[in-house]
C-alpha cells in the first residue's frame, strides 16, 4: 500500500518512453478498483487501444507530473471534491484552496485525484467521457 507521499518518477515508472518511434503511448492513471477506471479500461480494450496502467493509489503519483496536469487543466478539474476522501477532510483543509494546496492534498491522498487521467501524446483527458475519448483517441 502506498504511504501517501508523492512517488519518485524513477520508482513509479512515470515518463518512460515505450521505445517505439511513431507509436503514441497511452498511459491511464487511476485506481484499480474504481468503477469509473474499470469502465475506462473496458472502453480502451474494446477500442483496441493498448495502454500502460499506473495505479497511483498503489504506486503514488509524481509531484512534477501532477503539477504539470494542474498547469494544463487547472486544479479545479483534477481535485475530486465530490469524493468521500475530500468530503471527510476537516473544513480548514478544504478552505482557501489554491493550486499549491490542492497538489499537496492530492499527493498526500491520491484518492483525491479525479479519475481516470489519460496521457496520450499531447492529449490529456480527465474523467471518463466516452464521446470525448472517442474524439481524442478513437
Amino acid at each position: 500500500m502506498h504511504d501517501g507521499a508523492c512517488a519518485d518518477p524513477a520508482i513509479a515508472g512515470i515518463g518512460r518512453s515505450n521505445g517505439k518511434e511513431g507509436i503514441m503511448t497511452v498511459r491511464l492513471y487511476g485506481i484499480r478498483n474504481c468503477d469509473t477506471v474499470k469502465k475506462a479500461r473496458a472502453w480502451l480494450d474494446a477500442a483496441g487501444i493498448s495502454y500502460d496502467f499506473h495505479d497511483y493509489k498503489a504506486a503514488g503519483v509524481d509531484r512534477g507530473l501532477l503539477e504539470g496536469w494542474v498547469d494544463r487543466m487547472g486544479w479545479e478539474v483534477l481535485l475530486n471534491r465530490a469524493g468521500t476522501t475530500f468530503r471527510k477532510l476537516p473544513d480548514a483543509d478544504k478552505a482557501d484552496l489554491d493550486a499549491t494546496r490542492a497538489v499537496a492534498l492530492m499527493c498526500a491522498q491520491p484518492s483525491m485525484i479525479k479519475r481516470p487521467v489519460v496521457e496520450a501524446g499531447d492529449t490529456l483527458l480527465v474523467g471518463f467521457k466516452p464521446a470525448e475519448w472517442e474524439a481524442a483517441l478513437g
